[in-house]
């Protein structure tokens, strides 16, 4: 199985296995009783949980099917786990004042445009289009974002002509942006602190209206996969530190070289571990309430 797919409910993951021979996807149980109880230890409650639902001859044990997901100690190990209907069932056998809420976000049709580009994001993988970029380029990050948000943005893969700043930080000005974009082609990229450069100057220069961060990070683990043999496993790096040391790297790249040095792995050609960097990707670009209050300061602000 290496197929798999990661929501998050809040800060919470709740992680998904594809099934091809159902044609599903397979939900992590003790995932779900993780995010619906306040338990701190998630697998015990699910035990007795599950011995309580066998006790009353509830159809919801026999709909759990067994599959392998990465324990905390890095192996595989067997684990519960439903379908979306069978995840519906168990979420009204458990008393949660989060399960309504937990309901809506659960069954609800992402037709967003970030909902469509993620699926477009992992066809890129799967597709094997992301073979035929070119890597370390203006030109291939225009191909990745022309990818992900064609059909979706009428500038998918289109240099911006405008100014645009986020936090109350500028990005580089679109009068230069050509000049910028040619003078980061230049840099080079042999060694590990010289592909960090030419990434955080790019997030710099920001060259698209929305859309830079996703982009750029598989922009990233294409350049660290030529001339390293390494990508990135997004999901050991923390959200917050990550943009912590996103803003900090505009003057000082320390703390993120260290983020992703210890975050490299040479599972490159791994379809799970490119997926679920895709979904840490843009997980990192779900704003929090107080996020969205200070975006209302601003105007003409896309993502990092």
């Amino acid at each position: 199985m290496n197929k798999i797919s990661i929501r998050f409910f809040g800060d919470k993951e709740v992680r998904a296995v594809w099934d091809e021979d159902g044609n599903k996807w397979f939900f992590n149980v003790v995932d779900v009783c993780s995010v619906l109880t306040d338990s701190k230890d998630p697998n015990a409650y699910w035990r007795w949980l599950k011995r309580k639902l066998l006790q009353e001859k509830s159809q919801t044990v026999s709909d759990t099917h067994a599959f392998k997901f990465i324990a905390p100690d890095g192996k595989r190990r067997s684990m519960d786990a439903l379908d979306s209907d069978g995840v519906i069932k168990l979420a009204a056998e458990i008393p949660s004042k989060r399960s309504v809420g937990f309901l809506e976000w659960f069954t609800y049709s992402d037709n967003t445009i970030d909902g469509q580009s993620k699926k477009k994001a992992y066809a890129f993988f799967e597709s094997g289009m992301i073979n035929n970029i070119e890597v370390g380029t203006t030109k291939g990050l225009r191909q990745i974002h022309a990818y992900i948000f064609g059909g979706l943005y009428d500038f998918a893969g289109q240099i911006r002509t405008l100014n645009i700043s986020k936090g109350g930080f500028k990005f580089a000005q679109a009068l230069y942006l050509d000049d910028t974009l040619k003078q980061i082609d230049k840099m080079p990229e042999m060694t590990f602190d010289d592909v960090v450069d030419k990434y955080v100057e790019m997030n710099v220069a920001h060259p698209f209206m929305e859309g830079n961060g996703r982009s750029t990070r598989i922009w990233l683990d294409t350049i660290l996969k030529k001339r390293l043999g390494k990508c990135v496993d997004w999901s050991r790096i923390n959200k917050i530190d990550y943009l912590n040391a996103m803003i900090r790297s505009n003057t000082d790249s320390t703390d993120i070289k260290a983020l992703l040095r210890g975050a490299l792995t040479d599972e490159v050609d791994s379809c799970e571990m490119y997926m679920k960097g895709i979904d840490y990707s843009y997980y990192y670009e779900e704003t929090t309430d107080i996020e969205k209050e200070d975006d209302k300061k601003h105007s003409g602000e896309s993502d990092s």
